[in-house]
């Protein structure tokens, strides 16, 4: 038995916030932004609009995609860094919006590579038996943690999110996927505060995106290097086996850097950095939901899934769409 995706769906908000005006906000321009991380834009949730909100579009357009009713799914998995409540979850919640009852719905935290970990996760769930119809979805409200002052890190970031309805089948779908973590890198990427830290919730005091950027991208690109050599030599593949390479929407250098691992040209390579920014857990299934509906993924294809996120955390997905 295998789990093949049958269904996607994205959603970004409706509010667009330039490098034009992020110039006005912080010290910084248009052509440092686009040099240095290769992004034009980014949207942004309006006041009151959730990370639950986006999902709940998302999830909808990929059960459409999908031809599934919502009480086809038996799992609900939303990777999310910035859920609506401390719980109940926002699986829970996401579940309650679509009239869904008694399945398992549960969030899953590994930040920019969370879609990745929630799609290795539903894939087990299906290979075992456990479920047939999954709903896996990566949703963020980034801008929520983004301090605005901070020119290093406030340029970086959107919002949005993007679902994939997941099926058991007979023919071969989700061929591997690849979950890493090293923990001991924490201090390079973090929101430095928390619940049990006496997070006040009130004040919000620091509790914004810190990042050691050079040092990121360092680790992010040798790191992601070797992923796909292992996702490879697990499938028995060769790099012009794949047709695809869908990443991580974090810095065009760390995707070209990838790319030229794989010796894939630009053409092959589904980038959406540009108009997104990095959204975090939402980035990987948006750019697939846009290179599926645009018609450049063709069923049958080969397409390779890699992220890299806080923790570190860092992981792959190898499949047949």
């Amino acid at each position: 038995m295998y789990s093949r995706i049958t269904g996607t769906g994205g959603y970004l908000p409706d509010k667009v916030l330039t490098n034009h005006d992020l110039e006005q906000m912080v010290e910084t321009s248009d052509a440092w932004i686009r040099d240095r991380t290769g992004i034009e834009k980014r949207h942004i949730a309006a006041e009151g609009q959730t990370t639950c909100d986006l999902a709940e579009h998302a999830a909808r357009r990929a059960l459409e995609a999908a031809g599934r009713a919502a009480s086809d799914i038996d799992l609900i998995i939303v990777a999310t860094t910035t859920p609506d409540r401390i719980f109940p979850s926002t699986a829970c919640l996401l579940q309650q919006r679509l009239d869904i009852h008694g399945c398992a719905a549960f969030d899953v935290q590994a930040v920019c590579t969370g879609f990745v970990y929630a799609l290795g996760v539903a894939d087990k769930f299906i290979r075992t038996g456990t479920s047939k119809c999954a709903l896996v979805i990566g949703a963020e409200t980034l801008s929520r943690i983004v301090d605005w002052t901070d020119r290093g890190t406030c340029v970086l970031f959107g919002d949005g999110a993007g679902a994939v309805i997941l099926e058991a089948s007979e023919e071969p779908g989700i061929l591997s996927t690849h979950l890493h973590a090293d923990g001991s890198f924490e201090s390079l990427l973090t929101v430095n505060a928390g619940v049990s830290q006496g997070y006040d919730v009130l004040q919000g005091a620091g509790a914004f995106i810190q990042m050691k950027g050079n040092e990121v991208f360092k680790v992010a690109v040798n790191t992601l290097g070797r992923i796909v050599d292992e996702t490879l030599a697990a499938n028995g593949m060769k790099k012009s086996d794949v047709d695809w390479l869908i990443p991580h929407q974090a810095n065009i250098r760390i995707i070209q850097a990838t790319a030229r691992k794989l010796k894939l040209p630009t053409d092959h390579v589904v980038i959406t950095v540009d108009q997104h920014g990095n959204t975090s857990a939402a980035s990987v299934p948006l750019a697939l939901d846009v290179a599926v509906r645009d018609g450049r993924i063709k069923r049958g294809e080969i397409l390779l899934m890699e992220a890299f996120g806080g923790g570190f955390t860092w992981g792959s997905a190898l499949l047949k769409y």
